[in-house]
């Protein structure tokens, strides 16, 4: 029960936490005009084909208490950042970066400029503009980069195992407690958290996808 709750906790702080760093990034990615944009995308996309375990070990190496990050965090919380659910987080954050950005990117380059244009004439602020227009017309794509974030992340194996191993009740997440029982050939409790684990990935990606599809529909009409 400890790696389902710790599991549940990881991927809603890391979900918000992306939705907080996804969203003026995305924004500012579709309205830059630069030549270092692409270069910018392939940094944000480099997780999804990067080996989970290349990504966990250098996450590892600057977290770890003898470089400045792990090093500066300890300074500051007291707590090292190494194999704590601290790092966890800010692992997941890096790795689940590009399902957060790559909806609302797509989201945000297709919006028509002239909603916001014709807010501004209004005198609308841009916090205004974005709460009223942007946000209203662009909410499958927060719906979805929010759904792909919190999936992708209880779905976690290697980065998690490589930064925070396998301490039960700290950094045990269901993945690594699948794992370790099938190590220990307790196969009926692996089946038990696999069969889980699955039934709920298709359940979400199946919501997400209808209501993407509804959502935009009636945004058409």
């Amino acid at each position: 029960m400890d790696a389902i709750w710790l599991t549940l906790e990881l991927a809603l702080i890391t979900s918000l936490v992306l939705m907080l760093i996804a969203t003026p990034l995305a924004w500012k990615l579709s309205r830059w005009q630069h030549k270092a944009k692409n270069l910018v995308l392939a940094v944000v996309a480099l997780p999804l084909v990067l080996p989970p375990t290349v990504l966990g070990f250098y996450l590892l190496v600057v977290f770890s208490p003898d470089a400045l990050a792990g090093q500066l965090w300890q300074a500051v919380t007291g707590q090292q950042l190494a194999f704590s659910f601290s790092g966890l987080v800010l692992g997941s954050v890096i790795y689940s970066l590009p399902f957060a950005v790559q909806p609302l990117y797509a989201s945000f380059i297709q919006l028509d400029s002239r909603y916001i244009d014709v807010a501004r004439t209004m005198g609308m602020s841009k916090w205004s503009r974005f709460r009223r227009i942007i946000m209203p017309i662009c909410k499958p794509a927060f719906i979805v980069a929010l759904g792909l974030s919190f999936a992708h992340t209880i779905g976690e194996f290697g980065v998690v195992l490589m930064i925070g191993g396998n301490i039960p009740g700290e950094t045990q997440v269901l993945s690594i407690a699948l794992f370790e029982h099938v190590e220990a050939l307790e196969y009926g409790q692996a089946h038990a958290l696999a069969l889980g684990l699955l039934v709920f990935s298709f359940l979400l990606m199946a919501l997400l996808y209808r209501y993407n599809r509804n959502g935009v529909s009636s945004w058409k009409s």
